[in-house]
């Protein structure tokens, strides 16, 4: 046998073992793949069909938004002064109001919201006043403009006014920057709320009107 007829039988034979090698790696591949198909539906004893362990999802509740708890609000103790039971007097009450900046204005605001009504006590300043602007002044005046509704739900006559405009008074001058009190209705500077009482020039606070 020449040379040439053996390289020709050798390349055979790598040919017919190359084929068949690829056909049997792609045979065992399949198997395999079918093996594990198999694994995964096979059943457990319940009847039920067992899954692989990256297969399980486990179900945990939801956990609840943590709860931020806001630390206590600073206050800062206040004198508000509400008319007494029979309406003849100024009565002294300790209140409590946020910490602010603006300690006037928050007073003063507490002081439109009247009294508890567990307290026997009476609005010093009409119903429905609202506070319309305060300011104080660097010498100790104290300007406060009040809406329309000071005039026109005032009650009482000439005592009715007297204790609204002390109380008022009174209340301000608890703080040491403010040592009198001009009173200003819708803007306008008044000399009188009715008449009665007279608020020129600024007034200043009035301890007789005050019972225990």
């Amino acid at each position: 046998m020449n040379r040439k007829s053996l390289a020709l039988i050798v390349m055979s034979i790598l040919i017919i073992v190359s084929v068949t090698g690829c056909g049997l790696l792609d045979k065992m591949l399949s198997i395999k793949e079918d093996f594990q198909k198999e694994k995964k539906v096979e059943e457990n004893s319940s009847g039920e069909p067992r899954l692989e362990l990256d297969e399980i999802i486990i179900d945990t509740p939801d956990l609840e938004e943590p709860v931020i708890v806001s630390p206590p609000a600073e206050t800062k103790d206040v004198i508000l002064y509400f008319v007494s039971a029979d309406g003849k007097n100024l009565v002294e009450v300790e209140h409590k109001i946020g910490k602010v900046e603006g300690v006037a204005r928050a007073t003063i605001n507490a002081l439109l919201e009247g009294p508890d009504f567990q307290s026997g006590l009476l609005p010093s300043v009409p119903v429905g006043t609202r506070l319309l602007d305060i300011n104080v002044k660097d010498d100790g005046l104290c300007i406060v403009d009040f809406s329309s509704d000071i005039i026109a739900n005032m009650s009482g006559g000439a005592e009715g006014e007297k204790l609204a405009v002390y109380a008022i008074t009174n209340t301000l001058c608890q703080f040491p920057t403010v040592d009198r009190v001009e009173f200003r209705v819708e803007g306008q500077r008044m000399d009188s709320l009715l008449g009665y009482t007279n608020l020129e020039p600024a007034v200043t606070a009035d301890a007789s009107l005050v019972i225990n």
